[in-house]
């Protein structure tokens, strides 16, 4: 049985070395292949594959809201999430959302074209570095009132809101945004609010 894969990466240099690996095994073949994951429902219910490779990205929903709908629509699909960093959070949501396979994106080929034979025969595959990343998260370095300070700030609101909302000085909750910025090695607020999130602090 030749396994049908189709492969989701953004990046185009990746995505034609991902499919020219796959492609030169002699049990695969690779049907399509998709810069913009908002492409691949449509794309899935054409070609059929047997897995799907997925670039998901950290903290991204769009990754996730296709993951659900291919499980609605491509229930013979099986989907191998891929990720440079694994958190907790993530992890569980893609899971909840269906995928069966989870590995990191700077794991060995060898290990991913295994991963993808045994998706094809119906098995759950995880490799270890993920494994690791999920049961030992990164230690947060932030106390609890600058994480409540983050928290805050991801809702977008200004510094005299954030102030408000939290009953601190002004002059206090922006010495807690400096000590999260020196903590995080963030350049400004947002940058911040994505380490946080990505590595499951927050």
């Amino acid at each position: 049985m030749v396994i049908r894969v189709v492969v989701v990466e953004e990046m185009g240099l990746l995505r034609g070395a991902l499919c020219a690996v796959l492609a030169n095994e002699e049990d695969m073949e690779v049907v399509a292949d998709v810069s913009d994951v908002r492409d691949l429902p449509a794309v899935a219910r054409r070609a059929r594959p047997d897995v799907v490779l997925l670039d998901l990205a950290t903290g991204s929903p769009g990754g996730i809201a296709v993951i659900e709908e291919l499980g609605a629509h491509s229930s013979g699909t099986a989907v191998l999430a891929m990720s440079y960093r694994w958190t907790p959070s993530v992890l569980e949501a893609a899971l909840t959302a269906g995928a069966r396979g989870f590995i990191g994106k700077d794991g060995p080929l060898e290990e991913m074209v295994r991963m993808v034979r045994s998706l094809a025969a119906g098995e759950r595959v995880i490799d270890p570095v993920a494994a690791v990343a999920v049961l030992s998260p990164p230690t947060c370095p932030l106390t609890p009132r600058e994480l409540e300070v983050l928290r805050t700030a991801a809702e977008g609101l200004p510094l005299k809101d954030i102030a408000r909302r939290l009953y601190l000085a002004h002059g206090t909750v922006r010495n807690h945004l400096s000590s999260i910025l020196r903590k995080t090695g963030a350049r400004n607020r947002v940058e911040a609010i994505r380490h946080a999130q990505r590595d499951g602090w927050l």
